[in-house]
């Protein structure tokens, strides 16, 4: 079973059947299907957006979601506000959340030319977040990101299917990239999001970005894990725009940013071959070259 097939998919219909039920404010609001994850089924019910867990593994991340979005307010762009908090009902085994929608569409969806804007916020609110004093229970780099070497070792079946498939011709800059020497990171750990890719940064239509969702991932790691988005989100002038914003990078942490922006983006591009989103496929392999740009 590939890490992303849900074990409970939620459509329209049983989000309507769980959401009515325990919040009647929202009894008979139009239900939209907005996205489909790895771990949850993202719905929209009225104006209040529904996270529902599709493997249980996702339950760990929704209490870390619960435990750190209400600490996060005042960052200088928007999180989730959890406000609706929803109980296993019916044949859904789990427990499910909503929060009013940060508006906003996903920064791949935006041409690399419209992105300034968002690089420059984005480095001012991962400084931000990154010098926020948090007293929370959170693991230590649970999934390793900020370790190349154990990245690389990630990655490396994900490699493989794109290259089987003739979906990917990697070149030899990323396969470098992504066999990158370094060891365990020397800083203390920060505060992360955890999983700050190319869906997770909302951009208005002006190119202004207006949120950042997905917390799920969210721990204490390395800076890098988050500052992985500068290369594979951005190029040239607007990744040094961020860079500028967020403070002093050293050039370690920019090579462990650079891989695991690498291995992210092939995961997430063998994830988007294999359920048939082009667009997406296109978009991770994007970021993967710019990774190494």
């Amino acid at each position: 079973m590939q890490p992303w097939e849900s074990a409970q998919p939620v459509d329209a219909a049983r989000a309507a059947a769980l959401v009515y039920p325990q919040f009647p404010s929202l009894a008979g609001a139009p239900v939209r299907e907005v996205a489909t994850g790895w771990d949850n089924s993202v719905l929209l019910v009225g104006d209040v957006l529904f996270r529902f867990p599709r493997r249980e593994i996702a339950l760990d991340g929704q209490r870390r979601e619960l435990a750190v979005l209400p600490l996060l307010r005042g960052l200088p762009l928007a999180v989730p506000e959890p406000t609706h908090l929803g109980e296993p009902a019916g044949d859904y085994p789990w427990p499910f959340w909503g929060a009013p929608l940060v508006p906003g569409d996903e920064l791949g969806r935006f041409p690399d030319a419209d992105r300034r804007a968002a690089a420059e916020a984005l480095g001012a609110f991962l400084r931000a977040l990154h010098d926020l004093p948090v007293e929370v229970d959170l693991p230590r780099d649970p999934m390793q990101r900020s370790s190349p070497t154990a990245r690389a070792l990630q990655a490396q079946p994900h490699v493989d299917a794109l290259v089987a498939r003739g979906a990917w011709d990697p070149s030899a800059e990323a396969l470098a990239v992504l066999a990158s020497p370094l060891g365990a990171p020397a800083d203390p750990p920060v505060l992360v999001h955890g999983d700050l890719h190319l869906r997770h940064l909302l951009v208005a239509p002006t190119g202004a970005p207006t949120g950042v969702i997905d917390w799920g991932d969210t721990c204490f790691a390395d800076a890098s894990v988050d500052l992985s988005l500068a290369y594979a989100g951005f190029t040239g002038r607007d990744r040094g725009a961020l860079l500028a914003a967020y403070g002093p990078v050293p050039a370690e942490r920019e090579e462990r940013a650079r891989a695991l922006a690498v291995g992210l983006c092939v995961a997430l591009a063998d994830w988007a071959s294999t359920v048939g989103e082009r667009e997406l496929l296109a978009e991770y392999l994007r970021g993967a070259d710019r990774a190494c740009s």
